[in-house]
């Protein structure tokens, strides 16, 4: 316990002494900043004139490392030294190792009893990890899919790419912020695989040039045999819209025909119609014109001056009776012989018959038959 008090007491005397000593020293060249990864060395350099006696390095405005003419004063393992001569000036190197995030900031070099610093700016950048949720996909040969990457704890956030190790009809990928969770980068392929190969995500930070991939098989199987040729290629979309317009076309002429169609049976169905009306109508008429000649035999023409027995033996009923004589014209040429009478009988053709009722010497009746 008292050496440890002792070496402290040492190190105050010298730092004393050093401020004491005079101050006409400077800086050359101070640090240069420096941008390094999460668990790595990060480098300064401070170059002063020759016959400094106090050389302090600060992190942050804590003093983490002194450097004097006799050996340096190390206070944290983390920070470590190392020096070079030159002709005219000194270098002095202080090295931070397993560099953190909290470690980012403000790195300052000096010398005693001055004013004047050199400094510098420390950035620590964070590689996250990568993830797949699929180490082995498995996809239709020709169908389209997508494979997610997820970024998760970097900082800053990554560019995302990817190197395809597979042959493709079509690909394509897009990067953006997670909703909810800002610190978390995804990145999504669009895909039509022809064949088996390899798909690698890969992050990388530009500042360091430094990148992280994540590899994933990709195995691609034929489509099953009762979806082969089921869709068929893909028309070209002016063939598609040359088809609508040919169905389109066949579609109308079809219903002209049919309109068509259907008039000209109409019109033909009432010309028959008319035809068969015409039919019945002369068929009428020929009934009508042909008659039986027996029928016309029998029947001969009508005589108006005829009336019925029945009327006319009412009327006879009416007349009161009269003498029981019956009184005939006179005829002339009596005497004429019975050949003259026979010559003036009429033809056969006619045959005209007279009857005589001799109850009724009024009632006569004339038929003349042609």
């Amino acid at each position: 316990m008292e050496g440890s008090w002792r070496d402290v007491l040492a190190v105050l005397v010298i730092l004393a002494q050093l401020t004491a000593s005079g101050s006409s020293y400077q800086i050359i060249e101070g640090p240069q900043n420096v941008t390094v990864l999460k668990g790595s060395d990060a480098r300064f350099n401070c170059t002063v004139t020759h016959g400094w006696k106090l050389i302090m390095w600060t992190l942050n405005d804590m003093v983490v490392l002194s450097l004097t003419s006799q050996g340096p004063i190390i206070t944290n393992n983390r920070f470590t030294y190392a020096s070079y001569n030159s002709t005219d000036s000194f270098i002095s190197e202080m090295i931070i190792h397993d560099v953190q995030p909290s470690d980012s900031g403000l790195v300052q070099c000096s010398l005693q009893n001055s004013h004047v610093f050199g400094s510098a700016f420390l950035s620590v950048q964070v590689m996250g990890t990568l993830n797949i949720p699929t180490d082995n996909l498995i996809v239709t040969e020709g169908e389209p899919c997508n494979v997610t990457c997820y970024a998760l704890g970097w900082d800053p956030l990554p560019d995302i790419s990817w190197e395809l190790e597979v042959p493709v009809s079509h690909s394509s990928y897009s990067s953006f912020l997670e909703p909810g969770n800002s610190m978390r980068v995804l990145s999504v392929l669009d895909l039509t695989p022809l064949g088996n190969g390899t798909l690698t995500c890969v992050a990388e930070l530009k500042d360091l040039q430094a990148s992280k991939s994540l590899t994933v098989n990709l195995t691609v199987v034929p489509p099953p045999p009762d979806s082969v040729g089921e869709e068929g290629p893909v028309l070209p979309t002016w063939a598609i819209i040359l088809l609508a317009v040919a169905f389109s076309l066949l579609l109308i002429l079809i219903i002209a025909l049919i309109i068509i169609f259907c008039c000209c049976c109409v019109s033909r169905k009432e010309k028959e119609e008319s035809t068969y009306q015409n039919e019945i109508r002369k068929s009428a008429n020929v009934r009508t014109n042909k008659t039986d000649p027996e029928t016309s035999f029998k029947s001969g023409k009508e005589n108006y001056g005829y009336s019925s027995d029945e009327a006319r033996a009412a009327q006879i009923a009416s007349i009161p009776p009269k003498s029981g004589k019956v009184s005939l014209p006179e005829q002339r040429n009596s005497s004429l012989p019975h050949q003259e009478l026979n010559k003036h009988r009429p033809s056969p053709a006619t045959h005209p018959r007279v009857s005589f009722d001799i109850a009724s010497p009024q009632k006569v009746r004339n038929v003349t038959i042609v």
